[in-house]
């Protein structure tokens, strides 16, 4: 075969791989990425859900640390090292930097109403990984979530919601299908657990970037879900 037919050849995760080889490079070439809080990075993906588990236990306290913003803006302008990703609803009562008690540059954020993962969610979290160096993926659903309520509603008139709004309830549709057969005493509370558990896995089986990587042990997906009434995550 000749040579200009074999470098058609070549595999599209091939060339993937290769161009995020380079951004990576760029990334941490220069000025290097720095840790946005007083705390060093951590260095595993245990260390990571610590950290995350004793900000929260903060947060209910009323005892954060993470409340000057404007401390290390100067460093964070020449590069970021957040160590989680967070996959949040947009509700407005949620808050991950304030609900982990993180300060800013911390955590990486992806937020969609009813917190699940898109192929755009993947793509950032596999940039997050890969690029950014997370250490842990958390997929954060909350109480009183409505998404999953209308998703809920939608499923139970046996009617779509106008707009775009059909593409955010066909996402969290098989959370709630797989646990309304069980007859919950609240079908609210199971489908919004589901759901973060269903899209934890999602990122944890996600070829080829998030898989490697987790078969690896270099990265953890958990899911978990926010009380907005205590302020209490309970990772399930």
């Amino acid at each position: 075969m000749c040579d200009q037919c074999t470098k058609a050849t070549i595999s599209r995760r091939g060339l993937f791989a290769g161009g995020l080889a380079l951004t990576l490079a760029a990334a941490s070439s220069g000025t290097p990425a720095l840790a946005q809080s007083s705390e060093a990075p951590p260095a595993t993906p245990d260390e990571a859900l610590k950290r995350l588990m004793d900000g929260n236990a903060r947060y209910v306290a009323n005892e954060a640390i993470n409340t000057d913003h404007s401390a290390g803006r100067a460093a964070r302008s020449r590069g970021q090292q957040p160590f989680a990703a967070v996959v949040a609803c947009a509700d407005s009562r949620v808050v991950p930097e304030l609900i982990f008690d993180q300060g800013p540059g911390d955590l990486f954020v992806i937020r969609v109403a009813g917190n699940f993962i898109n192929e755009d969610g993947l793509a950032s979290l596999e940039y997050g990984a890969a690029v950014l160096g997370i250490k842990t993926i958390i997929i954060l659903g909350h109480t009183a979530c409505g998404a999953v309520t209308a998703t809920i509603s939608s499923i139970e008139d046996n009617e779509l919601p106008p707009g775009h709004l059909p593409s955010l309830v066909n996402a969290i549709r098989p959370a709630v299908y797989d646990v309304m057969s069980d007859n919950p005493t609240d079908l609210l509370a199971a489908a919004t657990a589901q759901n973060a558990k269903l899209n934890a896995e999602k990122a944890a089986a996600a070829d080829p970037i998030l898989s490697e990587l987790h078969a690896s042990g270099k990265i953890k997906s958990a899911a978990a879900i926010y009380d907005i009434a205590t302020g209490k995550v309970d990772f399930l």
